[in-house]
């Protein structure tokens, strides 16, 4: 196990997120009034909404060229990030066409597939998986004719997986951000690969710029443009930090850190198969929808999601980890599970007697889903 955590890297690492963070932040502002002048607004028209006025969306502009520049000015554009910027302008822009003009599900899912196929033309491809059969002499599968379309599938996945929990104010943008961040600190630890590090550090500034505008109330969505992008992002950086390392542990990794928009994706198509629905049909039935039936309020229904999210990062982190960096890891896992019991707890006691839902606060919004569940709207 590899680890280059030294003083330069750590001052490249905080300068790359801390530019990413300011221009996303002073950039936010302008897209909110270039959404407000081209029409990407997201109006409150049905009962699925809980806002009660139009809100611009189309916030995930101002993410992609914090994220961009900072990564042209600190990373090394190599082929295979060539790759993944040229497939982030392709999903950037079906979202924006999307935020403005609703499209159909078929037409972003080609277009997710063609920017899926840009990092792997360009070598972002998974090559090896684990080996499930424990008593083999071989650790690794070599996928061969099945790189490109595993590799695509993963891409595509993970794309809508984030799309799909984008459904409460800062919901997405901050369990990105966690990802990011955690798959950073493995990437350190486990492939040394300053190159990842700077590009993860960028996308994690880019959300953190973003954040103060989308939390609750949010000021702004981030839209099909945002939760794409991200998805994308975090699915690709996947592939390029923690796939291409040899180790049996890093390719758990990738999982542990979007377990949650995962398993939520999972369980949602699983849930509508069985009840004889399409599994691009709309519903109730997600986290984040269930912590609002159970009666928390947006905020601590995104913070509980939050912390279960850094709980499954610190999980990553810990498996990576070794000495100090295991001990400290493992604390702050276990105040996060703490304050997690703690909040869930005082959710309970707060929750009516009669168990209706709390009324929600004028101003609090709950996003879209998944361009495949809804086709007239954006998240």
């Amino acid at each position: 196990m590899s680890t280059l955590i030294t003083y330069p890297l750590t001052v490249r690492v905080l300068a790359a997120l801390f530019v990413a963070l300011l221009i996303s932040l002073v950039a936010t502002p302008p897209v909110k009034k270039f959404a407000q002048r081209v029409g990407a607004i997201d109006v409150p028209k049905d009962n699925r909404r809980v806002h009660k006025v139009p809100i611009p969306r189309l916030g995930g502009l101002a993410i992609f060229i914090g994220f961009v520049i900072s990564v042209v000015l600190f990373a090394e554009i190599s082929r295979e990030l060539q790759g993944i910027l040229i497939g982030s302008v392709i999903i950037v822009s079906v979202g924006v066409a999307d935020d403005i003009v609703p499209l159909r599900a078929w037409q972003k899912f080609l277009v997710q597939i063609v920017a899926a196929l840009s990092p792997a033309l360009h070598g972002v491809v998974i090559e090896l998986i684990s080996n499930p059969n424990v008593l083999s002499d071989y650790a690794y599968l070599n996928l061969g004719y099945f790189v490109i379309p595993l590799t695509v599938l993963w891409i595509v996945g993970i794309t809508n997986a984030v799309n799909l929990i984008d459904g409460l104010d800062g919901l997405a943008v901050g369990v990105s951000t966690i990802s990011s961040l955690t798959m950073l600190v493995v990437a350190l630890l486990i492939t040394a690969d300053v190159n990842v590090a700077l590009v993860l550090a960028a996308l994690a500034g880019a959300c953190l710029g973003f954040m103060p505008y989308n939390l609750n109330p949010a000021k702004i969505f981030m839209g099909d443009t945002g939760a794409l992008l991200l998805g994308y992002l975090l699915a690709t950086m996947s592939i390029m930090g923690l796939f291409k390392s040899y180790a049996i542990i890093s390719f758990a990794v990738p999982f542990i850190a979007l377990a949650l928009p995962i398993l939520d994706t999972v369980f949602a198509i699983l849930r509508r198969v069985a009840k004889g629905q399409s599994p691009m049909s709309p519903d109730r039935g997600h986290l984040h929808h269930r912590l609002l039936d159970y009666g928390f309020s947006q905020k601590q229904a995104v913070f509980i999601i939050y912390l279960i999210s850094g709980f499954l990062g610190m999980i990553a982190v810990i498996m990576t980890s070794s000495g100090q960096v295991r001990v400290i890891f493992t604390a702050i896992t276990f105040v996060a599970v703490a304050a997690m019991i703690l909040v869930v707890t005082r959710g309970t006691l707060l929750k009516p007697r009669n168990g209706k839902e709390k009324p929600q606060p004028e101003g609090q919004e709950i996003e879209g889903q998944i361009e495949m569940e809804n086709d007239n709207e954006s998240s």
